[in-house]
């Protein structure tokens, strides 16, 4: 009985939330003034066209560093919950499938990384690039390629590039001027090795390379949790 009221209670709280959305908010015709900065500032002092990318990676990169952290907490979580249980004995899996997978996989692998690769000039980043390859090791463990996988690679993908994540964050404090290094930029800041050309793969700065280590964090933590979950 509880649990109707509660269901009920739920749904009539969304409903109300969903009526008062619809009638009374009202848009803005035009950017607020943090918005209006992003949105400017974004092309201006980053070279970056995708004002999303630039969000996440620089003006807001302390809130995508704990989200990182927030799901490498879940992967250890994962790990510890599930690292000890015994494997069970499946079916083999089709041949088919196992030939899909061989075709597939490297396509998979290199269409993560141009997402990620490429998060700051069009749609896409680290976060989704990263789980398009997670998807490839869902393949595999399907195949039962995975199988064979040793977790001590994933391991060390994910420590590795959170530790060059930190790092590059850090490097963000350094500004180059005149050959010499000045204390004071900013942490993520991308522009301590130059903005480079408007529209060009290696432009932004480090987006990039932040993106691509979020990327490959990102797949190998997921990557993890699916394997733990396969045990």
């Amino acid at each position: 009985m509880i649990n109707r009221v509660l269901t009920i209670l739920a749904i009539f709280l969304v409903i109300t939330i969903l009526v008062y959305l619809t009638l009374f908010i009202e848009p803005h015709d035009e950017l607020g003034l943090v918005s209006k900065e992003y949105v400017e500032g974004a092309p201006k002092d980053l070279n970056s066209p995708n004002v999303v990318t630039a969000v996440v990676v620089t003006y807001r990169g302390l809130d995508t560093l704990g989200e990182v952290t927030v799901l490498f907490i879940a992967t250890a979580a994962v790990g510890f919950l599930l690292g000890r249980r015994k494997k069970f004995k499946r079916k083999q899996s089709s041949e088919i499938l196992k030939s899909g997978t061989s075709v597939l996989l490297g396509a998979i692998v290199v269409l993560g990384i141009y997402v990620f690769s490429h998060g700051h000039l069009s749609p896409g980043g680290g976060f989704q690039g990263g789980v398009i390859i997670a998807s490839g090791f869902v393949l595999m463990i399907l195949s039962d390629v995975a199988s064979n996988t040793n977790e001590s690679i994933l391991h060390w993908l994910e420590s590795s590039s959170g530790v060059i994540y930190i790092l590059l964050g850090l490097s963000g404090l350094l500004l180059v001027s005149n050959k010499a290094f000045i204390i004071g930029n900013g942490f993520l800041d991308p522009r301590f090795i130059g903005i480079g050309e408007y529209l060009k793969l290696f432009s932004a700065g480090a987006i990039p390379l932040i993106y691509s280590v979020i990327g490959i964090k990102v797949g190998a933590e997921i990557s993890g949790i699916l394997k733990n979950m396969e045990k």
